[in-house]
């Protein structure tokens, strides 16, 4: 099974209050497929070992404009909602969170990005 990281969203994963990810990358995921939710896979020291979360399974695979989120505000506020950070003091701002991600994946707050929709696997590791 593949893992996907989720350094930045660790938090949401654990707590399930994520159900939305957007990469960078990640374009020929289908729907149906597992993957394993990690801490972080890329970029581990000597003798650290990858941290599995928990089991995903893709629901949905579509691809936007990263902006589309401040430009629909309605869209934006509920996407923000699924991406874990609906309470977030700062990041619950569509504006805030594009700029955010923007700098964090070092990309264009227009960039295309891939919007992946998940479920949790449960009684899966």
């Amino acid at each position: 099974m593949r893992n996907i990281s989720f350094a930045l969203t660790t938090e949401q994963i654990r707590n399930r209050t994520k159900t939305v990810t957007r990469r960078t990358g990640w374009r020929n995921l289908k729907p149906g497929t597992l993957l394993s939710a990690v801490v972080k896979s890329q970029g581990l020291k000597k003798g650290e070992k990858v941290e599995r979360i928990c089991t995903i399974r893709v629901v949905d695979v579509s691809v936007e404009s990263l902006d589309r989120l401040w430009k629909e505000p309605a869209y934006g506020l509920a996407e923000i909602r699924r991406e874990g950070f609906g309470d977030h003091p700062h990041l619950s701002v569509p504006e805030n969170f594009v700029a955010w991600f923007a700098a964090s994946h070092k990309c264009e707050v227009s960039a295309s990005v891939t919007r992946i929709e998940f479920e949790y696997v449960e009684g899966a590791a």
